[in-house]
Formats: C-alpha cells, structure tokens, sequence
C-alpha cells in the first residue's frame, strides 16, 4: 500500500492544476488566430502525504507544447478554442527510508483542449470594429477537455500519460481600471477513473476546486505585466476504493510578462512559486511562450 499512496503522489508528474492563467477571458477580434509553442520548466519536490515523512521525492519536468487558438462569432459573442499538445521529459528522485532510486520518463503528454465563450461585454467584433471599442467589465465560461493520448505503460508506477480524462468547467470575471485590469476565475477539475493503474489497479480522484486571482497593468496593446494567485482544494485519490490521506490545500503566487517582439509576435514570460503546499508538487515553474498572431 505504501508503494501505491506514493504512485498515486506522483502520477501525473506534471500537476494539471498548477496552471496560473492571467488575461484567460481575454478578448479578440473575430477570425484572430494565434499558433504557440512554450516551454515550461518545473522543479521541487514532491509531498506524497503527511503521514508518509520517510518517503523523500524530487522532480524536475521539462514540458514543450506547441498550440493552437482561434477566435470566432458564436451566437454574437466572442468566443475561443484552444488546443495544446505537450512532450514531457521528468527526471525523479526519490528515496523511502535508506533505499534510493532515479527514473527517467519522456513521450507525448495529454492532449488539453479548451472552449471558452463570452457571456456579456465582448460582442463579437471584426478587427476595425475591435480596434475602436473600449475595454469594458466581462465575464466568461470555459470548458477544458484533457483527454488521455499521452504515453501510458501500465506496468509503470511513473508515467506521462495519465490514462484518464478530465474536464474543468470555469467562470472568469474580468474588470478594467484604465490601465489596469483585475480578474477573478472559479473552476472544478473532474477526473475519471484510471482503471488499468500499476499491473489493473483503478485509481480514483475527487474533484479539485481551483480559484484564481490576477491584478495587472498594461503599459501599451501586447505590453503588461500581472501578479498572480491560485488555490487549490480537494483532489483526494484512492486505489482500488482505498482513501489516501492526500487532499490538497495548496496555493501559489506568480508573475506574467507579456511582450511584443514584432509584427504580429509575441512573447510572455511567467514565473510562480507555492506558498502554501500540504500534498502534491511542491514546484518552482519558470515559463517562456512565444505566439504569432494573424487575422483572416
């Protein structure tokens, strides 16, 4: 059991509910599209449960995506898809009492798909009609989609794949303060079961609640910068029906720089740290993306 409470600690490596998204429900002209590629880096360690002090893990996570979103007319509103596929490369240390180990692991990760609609303040607009309409307070509801195409052996405690989907339904509210911009997001990550998880174990997780919070100035159109919190409730996994001790209760703080590079690029830089983590990755995450924008 205590083998399987440190699987379930460490699978995914890459914590999907770690992401700290400022300007998520932000706005564009109808027929924008943007194509990504990112690097996100991840170190720290990792916190498989209080009540397992001997077992002593350390991740470092390289994540390349490349990705791809377009903005369109959906029943008069702005709305937005998004799709993002990561390649991973984990290296892991860790040690339970005096014994010690290392594992490698790198392939294709999780396909993550996003809808995003907005439900008042953003009109669907062309370029010319976008350019001279101002900012103005907006919410907006999403709905991400990770569905499980990442690389899965099931006879591995440590894999990139996951071998589950999970959704998250989230509701953004964003205001403008002339140059400053505030925002706040709610959603509920749910997870299906992983039913073939180390040699037929079904692995199971309780939905995670994330909140974010952004407050950020921008300096010129492509130009701010913005601080950045997030918190993250539940998640608490079992294996085969048995409870882990593994809830989380964890929170985050970063900073996003949003740059223009040229015409049509862009680049942010994004950096954040955890305040508070009682289970879970206890990671360092530095992020670079650069995106080329181009309307029809």
């Amino acid at each position: 059991m205590r083998a399987a409470l440190l699987a379930a600690a460490l699978v995914p490596v890459v914590a999907l509910a770690q992401e700290l998204e400022p300007r998520a429900y932000s706005n564009a002209p109808v027929g924008t599209t943007f194509a990504i590629a990112g690097y996100t880096r991840l170190s720290g360690d990792v916190l498989p449960s209080p009540a397992l002090a001997a077992i002593d893990v350390d991740a470092r996570v390289n994540v390349y995506t490349l990705g791809y979103a377009r903005f369109h007319d959906l029943f008069g509103r702005t709305a937005s898809f998004t799709l993002v596929a990561p390649y991973i490369e984990s290296d892991l240390h860790g040690a339970v009492g005096e014994k010690s180990g290392s594992i490698h692991r790198s392939g294709i990760g999780d396909l993550n798909l996003r809808g995003a609609i907005n439900l008042f303040g953003h009109p669907a607009l062309s370029p010319q009609e976008f350019a001279k309409r101002r900012d103005a307070l907006s919410a907006g509801a999403s709905l991400n989609i990770q569905a499980p195409t990442g690389q899965y052996v099931s006879s591995r405690l440590i894999n990139v794949g996951t071998n589950r989907w999970a959704f998250k339904p989230d509701v953004g509210l964003s205001y403008p303060i002339g140059n400053w911009f505030t925002e706040a997001a709610a959603g509920i990550w749910f997870f299906t079961d992983n039913d073939d998880f180390f040699g037929g174990h079904r692995r199971s997780q309780e939905s995670l609640n994330v909140y974010q919070l952004h407050v950020g100035y921008q300096f010129r159109p492509g130009l701010w910068l913005a601080a950045d919190y997030g918190r993250y409730i539940g998640g608490r996994t079992s294996i085969d029906g048995a409870a882990n001790d593994d809830e989380q209760h964890n929170s985050r703080i970063g900073l996003a720089l949003s740059l223009p590079v040229g015409h049509g690029w862009s680049t942010k830089l994004a950096a954040s740290k955890g305040t508070v983590v009682r289970v879970g990755g206890d990671y360092r995450i530095f992020s670079v993306a650069v995106q080329y924008r181009w309307f029809d």
